[in-house]
Parts: C-alpha cells; structure tokens; sequence
C-alpha cells in the first residue's frame, strides 16, 4: 500500500512539473516573478574564466544546469538578434532579425505579452538598450541596425524599466532618430547620470528610464557606473511593486565585445564578476521571494576562448576568431519551474518555456523553426 501510494504521488508530481501554464513548485497563487540573464557571447571557458577568479561564484547556488543549442533559422552560427529573439519568441528567425520570424513577419514577445497580463516587465543592459538582445525583446524589425526605430518601439509600450545606454537615440541625436525625451519624461523618471541615479528615493518612483552614455557604456575595467549590479538592483526594486508579478531581462553584453577584440584575459574577469554580482543580486531578491524564477543563458559563444597557462604560471586569454562560434553555450536556473530547463535544449525550446514560466503559450506559427 505504502508503495502504492508514494508511485501515485511520483506520477502525479511528474504530470504536474510536465503540464504547461504557470510555473510549478512556487508559493501557492503568487504572481509570477521571472529573471532572465543574458550573458552575451558567454559560453563555458567564460565562466571558467571567472570561477578562477573567484572561489565563490553566485552561478554555483543553481542546482539546474543544461546547455543550448544556439543556432539561427538561417546559420549554424548565430548573431545576437537571432539569438534573443529565439528566448523572446520561442522561434527560430535569421540572423539580424529583431522580434520577426523567418517569414519577416512580427511575432509577439514574452515581454509583450507579460505587458498584457498586467505584469511590471524590464530591460536592464550595459549595451545600448536598443541594442540587439534587449531590442528583440521590445520591437520588431527586420535588421537589428534600426536602432532609432527600435527605440521608437520601446517607446510605445509601457516597459516600467529601461536601463542602459544608448540616449542618442532617444534624444534626436543620431541619424534617422526622433526626440522622444519629452514625451517619455511625462511617463518615467528621467537620470542619466551616476549622481542621478543614485539619488533617486525608489519607493516613489513608479517608472525609470535611465540611459547612461549617448551609445554603449563605458567597459567594467574603466569603472563602468551604474554598475550592472546596481542597475539590477534598482530595477527588482521598481517591478517588485506590481501585485500581478513580472518580467525582466538584464543582459550582461560586453563580455561578448572583449571577446570580438580578442582583449586580455583581466578584461574578460572584470565584465563576468560584474555580471555575476547582478545575478547574486537577483539571488538575494529570490531569498526573499522564492516565488522568483532565475534564468541565467547566452545568445552564442563569442572569439573560441580558451584559457591557457602563460609562461609564468598564470592564466591567459588565446582566441580562435574575432567572431561568434556554434558552440553550445550554459545555461543555470534555480526556483519554482527551473527543473524544467535542464539537460541539452534546443533555444527555442528556452524561449517557449518563459512563455510557459508566467502562465502563457508561446506564439504559434505557420512557418516552421
């Protein structure tokens, strides 16, 4: 009897952590709260990097752990478009596509639709913040150099946070840019600067726009500030108002660019423990809040890193290619519903699940992946 009733219970966990809807193993009726890292261009030699760095790596609190296939509809090896628009969409699309499908067609975004569940939603970036992963999350064009027009999207939805850089191309300074500071201003507290910024009383500010350099920030070695941890940091505590729950996306992006430029391996340390420090910010929120999903993953691997012993005993930096690589990237993920993003994933599949992590189902297409 005993053992008849433990395999009833076995089965019945495993049909409930299979079903689709909201995520399983959380408070019972709380809102969804989901946290998506990107790291760009991080793949496993990217970590390594860090964990020798640091003995005490906030990666190493989550028990799930799996690897994703990162390829595009129209390349083994993907780009940053690509491949956030696959996590935004749960679809394949080409490479440079932002929020459209391979048909060039606008597919609805986890973002978007958690916008239309009344949920807080978020991007958080040290790039431009109309750039190519928080801009897939946000817009929908067919080449992800149509910054302006990117920033003119994000402009039109009720995002309750949008840290980063990239102001030229809400102020009308860039090419083809319009001036959507006024109107946005009536909308957001405005800051773009370090003072500002940390002025700012949180507790009243319903929604922050801070665009902190005129193109992307400055790197982790030049004293980058607001910090990534920081910018996090302020941006859980913004969306952690909203009783319907949230979503929010924060993209770690220059790891990727040390890695285009081949720089030393110091360059590479500083942006990963930045980017680890957010997400132990995102871990203490969790403590708080263990209704709180994290997903932590990559669009691609950036220059074929890997770590060699130099002739004095100490790591460096050797490169393959100044590019990105097909290698399957990491991916961690801890609360209610991380079991689920385990083992050798396909992107698309990660994208589909975070539909599923805040109660909904990805977009259907005609086309196929």
């Amino acid at each position: 009897m005993l053992q008849r009733s433990l395999a009833l219970i076995i089965s019945a966990t495993l049909l409930t952590g299979c079903a689709g809807g909201p995520p399983v193993g959380g408070v019972e009726d709380a809102p969804p709260r989901v946290i998506l890292f990107i790291g760009d261009g991080v793949g496993t030699a990217y970590w390594s990097a860090a964990k020798f760095a640091a003995d005490d790596l906030a990666i190493q609190e989550f028990p799930v752990v799996g690897l994703v296939d990162t390829r595009s509809s129209s390349h083994k090896v993907t780009d940053s478009a690509a491949g956030a628009t696959v996590y935004s969409t749960g679809h394949r699309t080409f490479n440079a596509a932002i929020g459209v499908g391979p048909d060039s067609v606008p597919i609805e975004t986890v973002l978007e639709r958690a916008i239309a569940k009344g949920m807080a939603t978020g991007l958080v970036a040290t790039s431009t913040i109309t750039h190519a992963t928080p801009g897939s999350f946000a817009a929908h064009v067919v080449h992800r150099r149509m910054e302006p027009e990117i920033a003119r999207h994000m402009a039109s939805l009720d995002i309750d946070v949008l840290l980063g850089g990239g102001r030229h191309f809400f102020d009308g300074t860039a090419d083809d840019a319009s001036d959507l500071l006024p109107e946005l201003r009536e909308r957001y507290v405005y800051v773009e600067d370090e003072a500002s910024f940390n002025s700012l009383d949180l507790d009243t500010v319903p929604a922050l726009l801070g665009l902190f350099s005129k193109g992307g920030m400055p790197k982790a070695t030049e004293g980058r500030h607001p910090s990534l941890p920081e910018m996090t940091r302020a941006a859980l505590e913004i969306v952690d108002k909203n009783p319907n729950g949230f979503f929010i996306m924060v993209e770690a992006s220059q790891p990727d660019w040390r890695g285009h430029s081949n720089e030393p391996l110091e360059e590479v340390v500083a942006e990963m423990l930045d980017y680890d420090q957010a997400v132990r910010v995102a871990l203490e929120y969790q403590a708080r809040n263990p209704e709180t999903l994290i997903v932590l993953t990559a669009d691609h691997e950036t220059g074929g890193l890997a770590l060699e012993q130099g002739r004095d005993g100490e790591l460096v930096a050797n490169y393959t290619t100044t590019r990105h690589t097909g290698s399957m990237i990491p991916l961690f993920a801890k609360g209610p519903g991380a079991e689920r993003f385990g083992g050798v994933r396909e992107n698309y599949e990660i994208g589909r699940l975070l539909f599923e992590m805040i109660g909904e189902e990805a977009p259907v297409l005609t086309t196929a992946n």
